[in-house]
């Protein structure tokens, strides 16, 4: 593994390892273990998209694996200028030793990795989120001890989050439903992947049929960043693709919620389900070992003794 630009990327195996990894970086961490793993090491953090959690567990991580962490906005760089991405790339692999990015396309992730010659990481785009979904999977391997026939049901906009935990639950074995709305569906590029997973896919507009015998039930905003505009239009068609009681009725008695953040209460989930699943939180937690794994596996000297 080079880089992390989308989890279509990864097999199986490699996803695995990456879960293990961060599993032996919490228990490090919870029990005062110190791992300078990336010591002397910079992570160059380019954000054309603002951020909570996604800035604070990798800039936190960084400094606890020994190295730092560079904050660039746009308006601290040449690119907010108009200077090309290849440009960027190389010159930026000339100071750092890797770079996560969060923004718009993924193009640009892939052009970071394409003229670059350090570990590039997508913290967001507006196709993929994979390390929101190492950390989702991290956090349902913790509360179910495994993934073999799980079932995960996504209810709302077909987005990035929609995309990379259809690929991410496939390739670990679990099933996945997604109740969306029509014409909000994920991605053709995703949904052509899924095919050769037969009926462990499946898509409906029926909030209940996805959420049927669900082991997980996920949720996301309605209009995420960039998607303003479309906020009212988005209320109306999503105002049926709520987590709420009567979703959780069909469920399983034990499923868990989880949500990437931040929540709209009232709309994509109501208050009461929210603040009765505290692994939410525990998942929140999750990004920054599950990153931290990241991290040492594509910028560590040697992780040979790293389990």
């Amino acid at each position: 593994m080079k880089h992390l630009l989308k989890l279509l990327d990864l097999k199986e195996s490699e996803i695995l390892d990456i879960l293990n990894l961060a599993d032996q970086l919490k228990y490090e961490k919870k029990n005062n273990i110190e791992h300078k793993y990336l010591a002397g090491k910079s992570l160059g953090m380019i954000f054309q998209k603002s951020s909570t959690r996604t800035r604070v567990s990798f800039e936190t991580g960084m400094y606890q694996l020994g190295g730092q962490a560079l904050f660039l906005s746009p308006r601290d760089l040449q690119i907010g200028r108009g200077e090309p991405i290849e440009d960027t790339a190389r010159v930026l692999s000339r100071y750092l030793d890797g770079i996560m990015i969060r923004t718009f396309e993924q193009k640009e992730v892939e052009d970071l990795a394409k003229y670059g010659s350090i570990p590039i990481i997508n913290g967001l785009t507006d196709f993929a989120h994979p390390c929101q979904v190492l950390a989702d999977l991290m956090t349902i391997r913790e509360y179910k001890g495994e993934f073999d026939g799980l079932k995960l049901t996504f209810v709302g906009d077909g987005n990035n989050m929609a995309n990379s935990l259809i690929v991410g639950c496939l390739k670990v074995g679990m099933s996945i439903a997604i109740a969306c709305p029509k014409g909000y569906e994920p991605d053709k590029e995703v949904l052509e992947f899924a095919k050769a997973y037969g009926d462990k896919f499946m898509m409906t507009e029926d909030v209940a049929e996805a959420c049927n015998n669900a082991d997980v039930v996920y949720t996301d905003v309605w209009a995420s960043m960039g998607q303003e505009e479309e906020a009212e239009k988005r209320k109306q068609a999503f105002k049926n693709y709520q987590v709420n009681k009567e979703a959780m009725a069909v469920a399983k008695k034990d499923a868990m919620v989880l949500h990437c953040l931040p929540a709209h209460r009232g709309e994509e989930i109501t208050a009461d389900v929210l603040e009765q699943h505290p692994e939410i939180f525990d998942e929140a937690e999750n990004r920054l070992h599950a990153q931290k794994a990241v991290l040492v596996k594509l910028m560590a000297d040697d992780d040979s003794n790293k389990k």
